[in-house]
């Protein structure tokens, strides 16, 4: 759909929150690790007493998916039970994330993504709502967004892309995984935040757009940073920012949204581990926050991390239920002030 010019949206909420991560690495991800790995609150635990089902609602391999797999390798021996990943995709999200919240076994867990906190703005009769149904775990993982053009195209900054969009407005098509995806409404935050006019183009999922997008026949898109890596290293896309509060190892040289003076454009893709609310006994979740911590600080999970592109992020259950309470407020926001709507 075409964006609308409206005000610049403010800053992300979730700036912050991700900027305070407890991000672990080298020995003092292994100090954590011995710290809280089955000793104090793991030891002589009640629970669990049978399998473990952590709920995906996404197909196979995607990067959820793959967190979630390894996340349960590594939590089973743990635990002391079998930790099995269940895939329930379709309606981006909507119909795993609503099984999630209505199963109350005490043996269900959600790897929740963006989806699950964007989703209720746009459809309002979803079913569910994220703080009245599920107990936040842990944050799991994150993963930047990259502004890329065509190699052929002309603009070689963010600010090229900014004239270019103000020289023709809704001229630019920018193309996304589907509509009310993050990388849709990342391209609605940039016109918004510009106040320009883009053309938004949804497509069925990332591989779908790419070639439409290498070829020039779609301008630009905001996309996951494993999805577009191999096509700017081979020279058919071009990199013009990342999303991520950093600047991305695997792309040197190309510079944040945040240093380029776009702070509401620092959008990271994530990943958490919910339980459905009061589902889980109070020594289980602490139990679960701790293993979670664990497996996440470890050279293990951090190594196979990053053959998925995405990085552990290491939060309390209270600073993933503070994020999510800002993530919703935000893209809420964002859906409304842009009049985008579920199709």
């Amino acid at each position: 759909m075409p964006s609308h010019s409206s005000s610049p949206l403010p800053e992300s909420p979730m700036t912050p929150v991700l900027r305070r991560r407890a991000l672990l690495s080298g020995a003092a991800a292994l100090g954590c690790a011995a710290a809280v790995w089955p000793q104090g609150v793991l030891a002589n635990s009640a629970w669990p007493t049978r399998p473990v089902r952590i709920i995906v609602p996404f197909a196979p391999g995607g990067g959820a998916d793959s967190s979630a797999r390894v996340l349960a390798e590594l939590l089973a021996p743990q635990l002391g039970q079998g930790v099995i990943v269940e895939n329930k995709p379709g309606a981006g999200s909507a119909i795993g994330v609503a099984a999630a919240a209505q199963s109350k076994d005490g043996h269900t867990l959600l790897m929740g993504s963006n989806s699950m906190v964007i989703n209720p703005s746009l459809m309002p009769a979803i079913g569910y709502d994220v703080a009245r149904d599920f107990d936040a775990l842990g944050m799991v993982s994150s993963q930047p967004l990259v502004l890329v053009v065509p190699a052929s195209s002309a603009p070689k900054t963010l600010a090229d892309v900014i004239a270019e969009a103000k020289a023709k407005p809704g001229h630019l098509t920018a193309g996304n995984s589907g509509n009310g995806t993050l990388a849709h409404l990342a391209a609605e935050i940039f016109a918004g935040q510009t106040g320009t006019s883009l053309t938004t183009v949804p497509y069925k999922g990332e591989s779908a757009l790419m070639p439409d997008l290498m070829s020039g026949l779609v301008s630009m898109g905001f996309l996951n940073l494993p999805s577009v890596l191999p096509h700017v290293r081979s020279g058919r896309l071009r990199a013009i920012a990342v999303s991520s509060p950093k600047e991305a190892p695997e792309l040197p040289g190309v510079p944040t949204f945040r240093s380029l003076n776009q702070p509401s454009l620092e959008v990271l893709g994530w990943a958490a581990l919910f339980a459905p609310k009061d589902s889980i006994p109070a020594a289980g979740m602490a139990r679960l926050e701790s293993l979670l911590a664990a497996a996440l600080a470890s050279d293990s999970v951090r190594n196979r991390f990053a053959t998925l592109g995405v990085t552990p992020v290491i939060e309390s259950r209270a600073e993933t239920t503070k994020f999510m309470k800002s993530e919703t407020e935000r893209y809420a926001a964002v859906i409304k002030a842009r009049g985008i709507k579920a199709g």
